[in-house]
């Protein structure tokens, strides 16, 4: 325990001498000139002041021994303090009682510094019940302690305010509220910061939850209480100032705060700071602050400074700054240095950092060992950090869960992560379940979670989501044929996000849309693209165009692409081109072709022709 009844608080009288960690400031600031003769001018005066004392104490007077007891006091002459505080104190006199308290404290005596402040505290001292309240419950009595802090801080005592709220609030008890606000309201800088936190905590949220016309909501109340304690130089509640304005997107502010913070040596706010001046372009005032923070033992600046010495390629410098965050408590590190060895093509150096993170309890690092063992052919290893992972709350996890038991054929376990995945916004997930969904006719769901997948930028499921929404509306009678087709209707736009995103199915049925309207180029263009990315209706289609645009030898060879990648129609289109030139046996192979890669009608075609090319042959 500190001072008891700091120094703020030793006399109690109307004058008041400021602490260091009381939060205040003084509200005159003047040049040196003028302090060095203000400074002048108090020791002269405080001179005569002593000497009168002196003079009236040695005639008896009890206020005179007290205030010359408490001037010896707060200059550290415990020796002759104590007689006048004494003396002064034998007579009833309250102010020297305490002060008496916070002498015997200061050497050590404090069961004795106790007794003198009951006597102090029973009289009416504010300041010695606050006294008396610290020492009980630093001796562990805290029915007693919370007996003497209640009487400070119902006394007005800013002081007793914030011990009695600090203890309430290590009982759990809601009353701490009320008297972090009372010490705040009178400039305690502690009491602010932490009355804030409880606001930002959202422990009075179901009180507040609709502030009343004109009444401050919680994160506006939270600000307030972080700027006072700020403006007085709390160092967290800038720090937390400066969090809560960058994520409503006011950076400057943010960054002043983050810069006072981060200069009065607060390592995580040097390193916000430092991701500030990142993102603002500056890497170079970026990796100082981070530096900074990383050798005041801030783990998360070194993995910073870890990651943009990667992005350079220093890689060896990138590791000595992972491991300087391990050492400093920060798992990432390892998890960070797993990665990194990944990157070299070092597996199984990076095994044993992504297990000594995961051991650690970090969930992406057990869903990367899992993955690792998953790939050497681990099914049985993998799955339980998988399960780990994911029941930490990894998303990625939870999906590779659902990938490895549908690998196992147990669709009914895999769908179970998948949903659960997909609940967490997981794109691939979302899709999955999509998928279950519509093979079981839950069309309403199956919606819901293919535009979740689709906007989380999947290609198949901006595909499947545009071909329901067709099916519906044919459904409805609200079908339409492609050439009718415009830019607004929301299917066709979904059909072309999909193709942008190189899905072949979408870049094929854009170009049929194109094809239906008459832009020929368009839809060429589209099965082009399909085509070469290995879409054999988008050959096929490319073909036809082609063909009826006159130039059938190109046409021939898409076609042959196509037929080679199994298109049974692209393979009769070629026979009937090897039949008309008279290459019958060329024609007789595409037809085999045709037959064996159908569909039944094509088959059925292709076996006719190819009865009659053989009739022809052996004619």
């Amino acid at each position: 325990m500190g001072l008891m009844g700091d120094k703020a608080r030793l006399l109690e009288t109307d004058r008041f001498v400021p602490a260091p960690d009381d939060g205040r400031e003084s509200e005159l600031q003047i040049d040196a000139m003028e302090a060095a003769e203000a400074a002048e001018a108090a020791e002269a005066s405080d001179a005569v002041t002593e000497t009168g004392h002196r003079r009236a104490a040695e005639a008896g007077d009890p206020a005179a021994m007290s205030a010359l007891g408490a001037m010896l006091l707060r200059r550290g002459d415990l020796d002759g303090a104590e007689p006048h505080l004494r003396s002064a104190a034998a007579t009833g006199d309250r102010a020297a009682a305490n002060n008496l308290g916070v002498l015997l404290h200061q050497r050590g005596y404090a069961d004795e510094a106790a007794g003198w402040w009951r006597i102090a505290a029973v009289a009416g001292s504010a300041a010695a019940a606050h006294a008396l309240g610290r020492h009980y419950r630093e001796r562990g009595d805290e029915p007693a302690a919370e007996y003497w802090l209640r009487q400070s801080a119902e006394s007005g005592h800013c002081l007793g305010a914030y011990a009695l709220a600090d203890l309430l609030e290590h009982r759990g008890d809601a009353g701490a509220e009320r008297w972090f606000r009372a010490a705040a309201e009178r400039g305690h800088r502690e009491a602010a910061y932490r009355l804030a936190r409880l606001v930002e905590d959202g422990r009075e949220a179901e009180r507040r939850a609709v502030p009343a016309y004109g009444e401050l909501t919680q994160q506006e109340e939270a600000e307030q209480w972080y700027r006072q304690a700020a403006a007085r130089g709390h160092r967290r509640a800038a720090l937390h100032l400066g969090a809560l304005l960058e994520d409503r997107g006011d950076v400057q502010e943010a960054g002043r705060w983050y810069l006072s913070a981060a200069k009065d040596g607060e390592a995580r706010a040097a390193c916000a700071l430092g991701y500030l001046l990142r993102d603002a372009g500056d890497e170079e005032s970026a990796a100082e602050w981070w530096r900074r923070a990383a050798q005041d033992g801030d783990g998360n600046a070194a993995n910073a400074l870890g990651a943009l010495h990667a992005d350079r390629g220093e890689l060896q410098t990138a590791e000595r700054w992972y491991r300087v965050a391990l050492d400093a408590g920060d798992v990432n590190g390892a998890y960070n240095i797993g990665l990194l060895c990944a990157e070299q093509g070092r597996p199984g150096r990076g095994e044993q950092w992504y297990r000594r993170a995961a051991y650690a309890g970090h969930r992406e690092a057990a869903n990367a060992l899992a993955i690792l063992l998953l790939q050497r052919g681990d099914a049985s290893g993998a799955e339980p950090w998988f399960s780990k992972a994911a029941e930490a709350g990894s998303v990625d996890a939870a999906f590779n869960l659902g990938i490895l038991y549908a690998s196992r054929g147990d669709e009914r376990t895999a769908h179970t992560w998948y949903e659960r995945a997909a609940a967490a916004g997981h794109t691939d997930a979302a899709l999955q379940v999509a998928i279950v969904q519509l093979r079981e006719g839950r069309l309403q769901d199956a919606e819901r979670n293919l535009r979740c997948a689709a906007d989380g930028g999947s290609a198949e499921a901006a595909f499947r989501l545009a071909d329901l929404l067709d099916r519906q509306a044919s459904a409805a009678g609200a079908g339409q044929a492609d050439g009718d087709r415009t830019a607004e209707d929301e299917s066709t736009q979904w059909y072309e996000r999909a193709a942008r995103q190189g899905h072949r199915r979408a870049q094929v049925r854009v170009g049929m849309f194109a094809a239906a309207r008459g832009d020929v180029v368009e839809a060429a263009d589209w099965y082009r693209t399909a085509a070469e990315a290995g879409s054999r209706n988008g050959a096929f289609n490319l073909g036809l165009l082609l063909a009826r645009e006159g130039s059938l030898p190109e046409a021939a060879l898409w076609w042959q692409r196509a037929a080679e990648a199994g298109h049974g129609r692209a393979a009769l289109r070629l026979a009937l081109l090897a039949a008309r030139r008279g290459a019958l046996a060329e024609a007789q192979r595409w037809c085999a072709h045709a037959v064996e890669t159908g569909p039944p009608e094509v088959a059925e075609r292709a076996a006719r022709l190819r009865t009659a090319l053989q009739d022809e042959l052996t004619a």
